[in-house]
């Protein structure tokens, strides 16, 4: 886990990877919580013995499912000590470009893309997330995901 103290000290990091997460596993159980909270019960997705003779051999998950794992993922990864909230602003780019099987184990490189100064005297930080599959040679999502942090 990469610990920050305050935000300015993000200023330099700038074009950098900073952090790195620890691994996630992703299981059946949340490919199916997922397909119930979003409505998407593609067999692809949910339905394990249709998928076994699929194009991937099993289940997969949703790309968003995928993409709804970077909080957990910065969560690991780094701390700012001095900011008392954080809100997500949103997403420049993304990209699924690989699926991620069930069982598979992911984790997140973050790059520091820009940090700019908002009101309230906090910061819109830029990341560009790239989520690995371990064993593959290519990640399965790339994103650009802006948050605003205030001391």
């Amino acid at each position: 886990m990469k610990t920050i103290q305050t935000l300015s000290e993000l200023l330099p990091l700038v074009g950098q990877e900073v952090a790195t997460s620890d691994w996630i596993t992703v299981t059946q159980e949340q490919i199916n919580l997922f397909a119930q909270a979003t409505g998407d019960h593609q067999w692809i997705h949910v339905d394990e013995e249709r998928a076994k003779s699929g194009p991937f051999g099993s289940t997969i998950a949703h790309g968003f499912l995928t993409l709804s794992l970077l909080p957990r993922f910065f969560e690991s990864a780094l701390t700012i000590v001095q900011v008392r909230m954080g809100v997500n602003y949103g997403l420049n780019k993304v990209r699924f470009i690989a699926p991620v099987p069930v069982g598979s184990r992911l984790r997140a490189h973050m790059k520091l893309l820009a940090c700019d100064a908002i009101d309230n005297h906090g910061m819109q930080i830029t990341w560009e997330v790239s989520v690995q599959r371990e064993g593959a040679a290519k990640p399965v999502c790339i994103a650009e995901s802006i948050a605003r942090l205030y001391p």
